[in-house]
């Protein structure tokens, strides 16, 4: 791509349109349902259940309107590499250059993560095999699917979730009964809220949880990157996929942490370490306190699953990202090969490369090692959402300059613009927070090693923009709303057809009992 130049991104490649239309409802359900639920919610509920209320149902609001605006991009743009391929053509070269090049870098540090974090979860059972061996078994078993091209990530992703998604409707169903007095702890009720208290670590605690919130949630947008992939009309199947969020949301996430906030008290020795291992669970911890032998030795199994199931997608968005990085100009050429089956092959072989990572789990230094592997791409999920509400906003203001309307788009968002400046804001201050939070840390006095473990993230992204801007030579800091191109790389060309197509829609929608217009509205 020439310095200054703005491309106009279209698909180049030949990615084969496998996902099914259920596949792509569960990635949107339970995809990426982790470690940030299943472990990480330890961490978070020390600093007390109220905490963890208050963070999560604020980082899930602005996500749903993040994911709001994702649906109506993914609906009329359904390219490869979604986000940064929005930011590159309604922001700026240079923001797409730093945004795709953070996003793949998250989800190539994710994989050696979550194979470490598999390998010790099979510690639970006091295995006496090598770490290392089962972090060689896990690694193998994801590359290989992932070699089975989107039909095997798609099928796995399908059955893990559903896998996820029973675990966590019955270990709710578990928890009403411990709450109420059906295990060896008695009749438990409110308890932990009035000792030791729903908000144990103050003001700075609730924002130091929203972080967890926010990596908890982290990868929710993957369902963008599907959208080249898409078997199903992707203005029909997306946004319909995306609208699962709502309930993955109250379920797996409000509900779900609600319960767990009843049953496991803030000070619990067992939550202290935070390290990605099972006996951390908050989950697990419940179900222990309760008496119940089996139980915790399955949903650990549930655990494992979640965790390879977040390995797999690493791989896939890795891929897919670079894939669309090299399409703009913006990655290697090598990046955009895709074999006959629609295998982006340099992308899975070099996140295979990188997971080599993963063997580190030998050394005695493996703690420090992924502290700063953790610290490479713990904003990432920040920027990435505020990335895709900005390249909304971007679209609506070229959609108006051009005196058109959303009338001739496939899917409207639910929380239109307003939700998008909401999701923006919303991103920039929890970037805010946790400056505040690395420079000033959470019982310790400030230090340079802290600041960069938890901010790191952000040079990285600043670098990449900065570095771009240099070499492109394109110091403008948005690309001028009459210069915004919205007819190239539409799912439908012929817009009058479209509208011809969406007005049928309606008036079907019209003539539907008032039950089915409400659950068409949430699912």
């Amino acid at each position: 791509m020439a310095r200054g130049q703005t491309h106009i991104i279209e698909n180049k490649t030949d990615l084969k349109k496998g996902l099914k239309k259920r596949q792509l409802q569960m990635i949107a359900l339970g995809g990426c349902v982790g470690s940030g639920l299943l472990v990480a919610s330890g961490l978070a509920l020390r600093n007390g259940p109220g905490s963890l209320l208050v963070a999560w149902t604020i980082v899930s609001s602005f996500l749903y309107c993040t994911m709001q605006s994702l649906a109506e991009l993914a609906a009329v743009f359904p390219v490869s590499g979604s986000f940064a391929t929005y930011a590159t053509r309604f922001i700026d070269p240079s923001w797409g250059f730093a945004m795709g090049w953070n996003y793949a870098i998250f989800w190539v540090i994710v994989l050696p993560l979550e194979l470490v974090a598999s390998s010790m979860t099979i510690n639970f059972w006091n295995s006496p095999i090598n770490s290392v061996v089962w972090v060689a078994i896990f690694y193998v078993l994801i590359i290989v699917l992932n070699l089975c091209g989107n039909k095997g990530f798609g099928e796995t992703e399908f059955v893990a979730a559903i896998i996820k998604l029973l675990g966590i409707v019955g270990f709710n169903i578990l928890a009403v009964i411990l709450i109420c007095g059906g295990g060896d702890q008695g009749y438990i009720g409110g308890k932990y809220w009035h000792n030791p208290g729903a908000f144990t670590t103050g003001f700075k605690g609730v924002i130091s949880v929203l972080i967890t919130a926010t990596y908890s949630l982290a990868g929710t947008e993957l369902i963008g990157l599907t959208s080249a992939e898409s078997e199903e009309n992707p203005r029909v199947a997306l946004p319909k996929a995306i609208k699962q969020v709502f309930w993955r949301i109250i379920i797996f996430y409000m509900l779900t942490l609600t319960l767990v906030g009843f049953l496991v008290p803030a000070t619990s020795d067992e939550l202290i370490g935070a390290s990605s291992n099972s006996s951390n669970s908050p989950f697990v911890i419940a179900i222990r306190a309760g008496g119940i032998k089996v139980l915790p030795s399955i949903f650990n199994v549930i655990v494992l699953v979640a965790l390879l199931s977040i390995g797999n997608s690493a791989v896939y968005g890795f891929s897919r990202t670079v894939l669309a990085l090299a399409e703009q100009g913006l990655a290697p050429k090598f990046f955009m090969y895709v074999d006959r089956k629609g295998r982006p092959l340099a992308g899975i072989l070099v996140a295979a490369i990188v997971s080599l990572l993963a063997f580190v789990s030998a050394s005695p230094q493996q703690s420090a090692v992924f502290a700063w592997l953790v610290s490479l791409s713990g904003l990432s999920t920040l920027f990435t959402w505020g990335s895709i509400n900005a390249s909304f906003i971007r679209f609506r203001a070229a959609l108006s300059h051009q005196g058109r309307t959303t009338e001739e788009l496939p899917y409207v968002s639910n929380t239109g613009i307003w939700g998008a400046y909401y999701g923006l804001i919303m991103n920039f201050l929890v970037l805010a927070f946790q400056f505040w939070l690395s420079l000033f840390p959470l019982g310790k006095k400030p230090n340079a090693k802290d600041f960069f473990e938890n901010y790191l993230g952000s040079v990285i992204v600043i670098v990449f923009y900065v570095g771009h801007k240099v070499y492109s030579r394109n110091f403008k800091l948005l690309v001028n709303v009459e210069e915004i191109e919205i007819d190239t790389g539409r799912s439908k060309a012929d817009i009058d057809l479209l509208q011809q197509e969406i007005s049928e829609e309606k008036e079907r929608a019209k003539s539907l009992p008032v039950y089915r217009k409400i659950f068409n509205f949430w699912c």
